[in-house]
């Protein structure tokens, strides 16, 4: 197959959607398939095998490393002359637009291609965290907009799914996440790196976080967690614009600002510690759950988003409502190092079924059934009548205008 992929964040900047795609990518085309990718410029004109056409983008005021970028259109041009059979969009923002506007509708859009999008980021959940909750219905109601002008919606989560049809958003599938097995294993323990991420005292108990810094993430709750272990330390890998607060919240407990970790490096650092927490409840899958226990680590996650997917409480890890549950959890794994490494092993086993390889092939279904979906129909709409349809369709066709003067 040949797939043109929109989206608004990709290499080089550091996170799940990222990592999702990179690898994605990569499988496609040892797959034999042929992806063009529309980014934000990120100074990169091919990944592993793949165009990639950067679009001029700047920062998001809220989330400077969020760089957005509007469409343009040269786009048609290199849509065409690409030839796809469908067109991928990730998270729908700026430059998402093009892709709703070339393909999927009622009639495969302005190049007569089916539309799959994928749903990676819980933007309503999102916005309580920066004040602008009261946006959520808003929020929805432009989601429902895009995601139905999709031939097929796909979701790394049953629980996203579940969502995602309650809120009135139509023909959802779900893709799910992988890790790479070689890469996060128990053999990358390192001496060195836990003596790094416990500040030089590796006999020390060691909590690992791994993510973005970023207020939705809800990392100030590890705070008293680590407060009830006495002697454990507490190693947060990753950056974002949450920093100075955490480490405002952390002054003077034992907590090691890693920064961005990458390759063996970040493979060492789950390797070498002791527990994995992830307390975020926005969570749509939690890529770095399945690289923790793939590293042979117990995970301690919110029941909440697609976590409690990844976990068997009990058994690969446990669940947690309150910061009480999830130091009842930790606290014994951290005294016995025999029941740490039986649920390590059990999360291992898990993680070894959840590869790149048979996500992408599930992604390709998702792709042959949108491309089965589509139906072209170029013939006009039954017009509607009264006062609302006609606002309605006044405010579409503006919109369209406006589409049409970037994207002729």
């Amino acid at each position: 197959m040949r797939i043109a992929l929109f989206t608004e964040t990709f290499v080089p900047k550091i996170d799940g959607i990222v990592t999702t795609l990179s690898e994605t990518v990569r499988h496609l085309e040892s797959l034999g398939h042929d992806v063009l990718i529309f980014a934000p410029d990120g100074g990169i004109s091919e990944f592993e095998g793949a165009r990639v056409i950067g679009m001029r983008g700047h920062s998001f005021a809220l989330y400077p490393e969020l760089r957005l970028s509007l469409p343009r259109a040269s786009m048609r041009r290199q849509i065409r002359e690409f030839e796809p059979d469908l067109l991928h969009v990730a998270d729908p923002a700026l430059l998402g637009i093009a892709a709703l506007y070339y393909a999927g509708g009622d009639n495969g859009g302005a190049l007569r291609l089916p539309l799959v999008i994928s749903y990676h980021t819980d933007l309503p959940a999102y916005l309580h965290y920066y004040r602008l909750g009261f946006l959520e219905p808003w929020i929805w109601r432009i989601m429902r907009i895009r995601h139905n002008r999709a031939t097929l919606n796909v979701c790394t989560s049953m629980a996203m799914m579940e969502q995602l049809e309650e809120h009135g958003i139509e023909r959802v599938g779900v893709w799910p996440g992988g890790v790479d097995t070689a890469r996060f294993h128990p053999r990358h323990c390192s001496q060195a790196m836990r003596a790094r991420l416990t500040d030089g005292r590796p006999e020390s108990p060691l909590l690992i976080y791994v993510g973005r810094l970023s207020a939705e993430k809800g990392l100030e709750r590890l705070r008293p967690i680590l407060e009830a272990l006495p002697g454990a330390r507490l190693a947060l890998v990753g950056d974002g614009p949450h920093r100075k607060t955490l480490e405002e919240c952390f002054a003077g407990m034992p907590v090691h600002m890693a920064g961005f970790l990458r390759g063996e490096e970040l493979a060492a650092a789950y390797a070498s510690s002791d527990v994995f927490v992830m307390p975020s409840r926005t969570e749509t899958l939690g890529l770095v759950v399945l690289e923790a226990m793939s590293s042979g680590l117990p995970v301690v996650g919110a029941r909440a988003g697609g976590i409690p997917e990844m976990i068997v409480d009990g058994e690969t890890g446990a669940l947690f409502e309150t910061e009480n549950e999830a130091i009842e959890a930790i606290r014994p794994l951290l005294r016995c190092p025999d029941k740490r490494r039986s649920v390590g092993t059990r999360a291992r086993a898990y993680a070894a079924e959840h590869s790149w390889k048979p996500a992408t092939l599930k992604l390709l279904e998702h792709y042959q059934t949108a491309c089965a979906m589509q139906k072209i129909d170029p013939g006009p709409s039954p017009a509607p009548v009264g006062a609302g349809p006609r606002l309605g369709r006044f405010v579409r066709r503006s919109m369209i205008r406006a589409i049409r003067t970037l994207l002729p």
